[in-house]
């Protein structure tokens, strides 16, 4: 008779510069998109959960905001949410990006900072490489001694999450360096966002990716309404196929009136393309036709008050 497998569990945090690919990392190892994903920095503003469950065992990864030079109520809420993650887990995956990779590599202000935290930490810690599909693979040698001689990694994995290359050997690795233990989620659970919360997130998503360079960083998003009382397909609706009704109601704050006329844009085209997007991803996600109902509020200056952080949901 074959021994039985040994079932490991535990928590492990994503932690890392703006931008290195933690959101696309998660997502690429759920298989689903739980976090937003954009080009412009302080994409993530909240600890995201998504859970991995085999047979041989559960991880629970926390993706974070990006650590960055915390300037402003909002941005320091965002750093101390990432540090904090490193306190409450089993295992730190620490998300580098080989940047302009060289002979002669140097570990930027920003990743020495981290390292410092981490050494404080003691967490077992590895470094994850992303974006090696950005560079050529003998560049990354001097990068990981360098690294190696700064921190005792238990490991180093490249990887390329965008391409989905190494993902699932990291997966492996980290499910080795969780302690034995029974499930800590019920099989079927993915993370614990709610589904308002994810609304709200895929709405935002949409103004990051249409808007210009300066709306990104005073936006946020609130669903005033979410009434799914005929959500429920009718009877003999094939799988996968969209039936019901969603209606949401959902207001998109900015710090002043000129960032809500951007929003807004001529004959309000460009809120109309915000919904229009964000309808079709919020669909994908609740598996049901979504009426979708923009408004945009000016709330002054609220990045910068902690009532403002409250009322917007940074708590």
């Amino acid at each position: 008779m074959a021994p039985q497998q040994t079932h490991r569990s535990g928590f492990a945090a994503l932690i890392g510069r703006p931008n290195v690919g933690k959101s696309t990392l998660l997502n690429q190892l759920t298989g689903e998109k739980l976090a937003i994903v954009s080009p412009k920095p302080q994409t993530t503003r909240n600890r995201i959960l998504g859970v991995v469950t085999r047979p041989e065992g559960q991880v629970a990864f926390l993706d974070t905001p990006g650590i960055h030079q915390a300037k402003g109520e909002l941005n320091r809420y965002m750093v101390d949410v990432a540090l904090q993650a490193v306190d409450d887990v089993d295992l730190v995956l620490f998300v580098i990006e080989p940047g302009a990779a060289t002979e002669n590599p140097e570990v930027s202000p920003g990743n020495r900072f981290i390292l410092e935290r981490l050494q404080k930490a003691g967490k077992p810690t590895f470094l994850v490489i992303n974006k090696i599909d950005t560079v050529l693979k003998p560049v990354l040698l001097p990068l990981i001694e360098l690294y190696r001689k700064e921190f005792p990694f238990a490991e180093v994995v490249p990887i390329s999450a965008k391409d989905d290359d190494g993902v699932e050997q990291l997966f492996q690795a980290v499910l080795q360096h969780m302690p034995e233990g029974d499930p800590l989620f019920p099989e079927d659970v993915l993370t614990d966002q709610a589904e308002k919360t994810l609304v709200a997130e895929y709405i935002r998503e949409q103004v990051l990716r249409h808007c210009r360079q300066e709306i990104p960083y005073s936006t946020a998003v609130l669903v005033d309404f979410f009434d799914e009382s005929e959500r429920e397909p009718p009877p003999g609706t094939p799988p996968g196929k969209l039936a019901g009704l969603i209606r949401i109601a959902s207001s998109i704050y900015v710090e002043r009136d000129s960032q809500k006329a951007i929003i807004i844009g001529k004959q309000g085209q460009m809120l109309k393309t915000i919904g229009t997007d964000a309808r079709k991803a919020i669909q994908r996600l609740l598996g049901a036709h979504v009426y979708l109902s923009l408004r945009v509020r000016v709330e002054p200056r609220w990045s910068e008050r902690p009532e403002g952080l409250k009322k917007l949901g940074y708590e």
